[in-house]
C-alpha cells in the first residue's frame, strides 16, 4: 500500500477517535458512517452501531486511564480505513474531506494554544493555565486569598 495511503488511514483513525471523546461526536459520527456506507462496506446503522460501541470501549478506557485499549480502538480504526482505502483508492478525497470537515480548523471549533513559563523559584499562591478563563475566585469570601 502507498504511504501516502497507510499515512492517511492512520490520521484518519486518529481524527475519529479523538472526535469521540467531544461535544461535536455525532457530526463526525455521521460523516464516517456515511464514508463506510458509501464504500458498500456495511449498512448505515451497522456502522452507526461498531463505532459507538467503539466509543463506549474508548470512554471507558480514558476514565480508567486503559492506554491499551485506547490504542486497540485507533488500531481498529486504522485497520478499516485502510482497507476501505486499498478497495477504492478514489476513497481517499472523500477521507481528506471528511477530516477537514470534522477536524478543528478555520471553519471548525477554534483551537486554543496556552504556553505558560513559570521561574524565578518558588510560587507560593496558584497558578492557573487554560486557553479562557471565566470568574475566578480565589479562597473562600470568609478567607481571601493572600490574607
Amino acid at each position: 500500500m502507498d504511504a501516502e495511503l497507510v499515512a492517511l488511514a492512520t490520521a484518519g483513525a486518529t481524527a475519529v477517535v479523538q472526535q469521540m471523546a467531544t461535544d461535536s461526536w455525532a457530526r463526525a459520527r455521521d460523516r464516517v458512517v456515511a464514508f463506510f456506507a458509501r464504500r458498500g462496506e456495511a449498512q448505515e446503522d451497522a456502522v452507526a452501531r461498531e463505532l459507538e460501541t467503539s466509543r463506549g470501549e474508548l470512554m471507558a478506557a480514558l476514565d480508567s486511564g486503559d492506554e491499551q485499549t485506547a490504542s486497540d480502538v485507533r488500531a481498529e480504526w486504522r485497520t478499516r480505513l485502510r482497507r476501505a482505502l486499498l478497495a477504492d483508492p478514489a476513497a481517499a478525497a472523500e477521507l481528506r474531506a471528511v477530516l477537514a470537515e470534522i477536524l478543528p480548523g478555520p471553519d471548525g471549533p477554534p483551537v486554543t494554544e496556552v504556553r505558560n513559563t513559570i521561574s524565578g523559584g518558588v510560587q507560593h499562591g496558584p497558578v492557573i493555565q487554560a486557553g479562557s478563563v471565566g470568574p475566578v475566585t480565589l479562597g473562600t469570601p470568609d478567607h481571601p486569598a493572600g490574607h
